[in-house]
């Protein structure tokens, strides 16, 4: 066995360079750089891959066609490219490139993310977008939001009448996970019952560990042969990492039915409007397609593109606000103009506040929540600006490098919210795209929009924030600070505002 093995080790790289290198390629295939035997590109991407492609890209042009090990990669980075791409080719792009990741981690591509485009995906996609999404839907859970960032407020207030150095990174979690949670099954997750703060940050660091943690570039997805001897134990890693999610999702589930069947519920049977709830009941008339692992997919799928975006946009919006005083101060006088100090906001007011809509709509143009949109992959020969891309090529687009192009943006590197003053809604066309684009855009965008608004926005509305120490960041020179942000990156004095302290007081009664 020992020998074949050595064969198979000296016959696969010869047969690569076979058939990627010396054979003659009619195709017209996008520009790129020199590729290296074997591993083609990869030597090139350095950490972050965002930047590294924009600096290959400045070389060679927006439309890169690369080779990262078996992969042939199409990587768009500037708004012409991707309109050369979509809408034209959004159908023969319209699915994802099988990875290692997926394998163990997308219950057998059910999940909305990683399903193939046919009757599952279209399915799901309807599903999401009717019970959760949907204008009707959003104002239903408007409630949610909004009770959860009063709640949001009422804990700063208390953290900050006892000690004013806040860690918004951690707050800013549990507010996210809290909505989300309530929207699954009905329940916070980390409720006011929690004893403290550190046995919070206990619970959050068991869900960070389980669902947030990425799942960096792989080589085994470049190189299928590491999968034989299950390089690095990423395999292993993987199905570790999926018995905890999954343990966690079906605990959920279980516990959900008990409390139905015990008649545990006590707010009038709207649990039924819980994802889980309504869920089961499509599970008893249709059990065929909606399995468990369906409805585990379903709510993996909330909670890994609802959670870690939303959070990382608001620690990012505050950290700039906090760099830009006077863009806070406009913020604040624009609330209390058209909100006052009587009540708390609410999502209905959000429509008032065109600027901090520019702020929020600023922070995803300098830090969208993903740089590289999630991958896809084509099922079919196309072509892209006038080059031939081949069937099964995986395309990346890189948002960070559009949202920072000169040509479209001017001084992309400063934050700058007035320029979307001038854009109306909805007409950025594809200059603009931190929810990605086309079919596989994020569905939740307006969800997480309005529950990012209304957080900056009570946050804004009832405290002083003010920076620990005098660490100003210029951030035009800022380029992955906001990317890596650490918990003491976020720690801020905050104080109730005078003007909001009858407001605030309804949460020491």
């Amino acid at each position: 066995m020992e020998i074949y093995f050595y064969y198979c080790a000296f016959l696969l790289p010869i047969l690569f360079i076979l058939k990627h290198f010396i054979r003659p390629n009619k195709k017209h295939l996008p520009p790129g750089p020199f590729a290296l035997p074997i591993i083609g590109h990869l030597h090139l991407i350095k950490t972050p891959p965002h930047q590294a492609l924009l600096r290959i890209s400045s070389k060679h042009g927006p439309i890169l066609f690369l080779r990262f090990g078996s992969r042939p990669t199409l990587v768009l980075s500037s708004t012409s490219a991707v309109e050369e791409c979509f809408p034209k080719n959004d159908v023969a792009f319209s699915n994802r490139p099988p990875s290692i990741s997926a394998d163990h981690l997308s219950y057998n591509y059910t999940t909305i993310v990683w399903a193939p485009r046919g009757h599952l995906w279209r399915t799901l996609r309807r599903l999401t977008f009717v019970k959760l999404f949907s204008t009707s839907s959003l104002q239903k859970s408007s409630v949610v939001r909004e009770e959860e960032t009063k709640n949001f407020v009422s804990h700063l207030l208390r953290v900050s009448n006892s000690n004013s150095k806040v860690e918004l990174k951690y707050w800013f979690f549990v507010l996210t996970v809290n909505i989300v949670m309530r929207l699954v099954n009905g329940e916070r997750f980390v409720g006011d019952e929690v004893a403290g703060i550190e046995a919070g940050k206990k619970l959050v660091e068991g869900f960070e560990e389980t669902f947030m943690k990425g799942t960096p570039l792989n080589l085994c997805d470049f190189f299928p042969v590491l999968r034989w001897v299950d390089y690095k134990g990423v395999e292993k890693s993987l199905r570790v990492v999926q018995g905890k999610r999954d343990e966690f999702l079906q605990g959920l589930v279980y516990e959900f039915r008990r409390k139905i069947e015990g008649d545990c519920f006590d707010d009038g049977g709207n649990c039924k409007s819980t994802l889980i709830g309504i869920l089961l009941g499509l599970q008893e008339s249709e059990p065929e397609f909606y399995t468990e692992d369906i409805i585990k997919s379903l709510i993996l799928v909330l909670f890994l593109g609802g959670i870690g975006t939303s959070t990382s946009t608001m620690e990012r919006a505050i950290s700039l606000l906090l760099n830009h005083p006077e863009v806070l101060h406009k913020v604040r006088t624009e609330i209390d103009t058209q909100v006052g100090h009587g009540r708390f906001i609410e999502e209905m007011d959000l429509a008032a506040l065109p600027f901090l809509q520019c702020v929020i709509n600023e922070t995803l143009r300098l830090y969208p929540p993903v740089p590289l949109l999630l991958p896809r992959y084509s099922s079919e020969d196309c072509t892209v600006g006038g080059f031939d891309v081949p069937r099964g090529t995986t395309l990346l687009v890189n948002v960070w490098a559009m949202h920072r192009d000169p040509k479209v943006w001017e001084e992309p590197n400063n934050f700058k919210p007035e320029r979307f003053e001038v854009i109306e809604k909805g007409r950025e066309g594809f200059k603009f795209l931190p929810f990605g684009v086309g079919r596989r855009s994020c569905p939740g965008n307006n969800m997480a929009m309005r529950a990012i608004s209304l957080a900056i926005g009570s946050l804004v509305q009832c405290f002083e924030l003010e920076k620990v120490g005098d660490k100003k960041r210029d951030t035009s020179q800022l380029d992955e600070e906001l990317f890596t942000l650490k918990s003491e990156d976020l720690e801020v004095l905050c104080f109730p505002r005078q003007e909001a302290l009858q407001l605030l007081s309804q949460f020491q009664n």
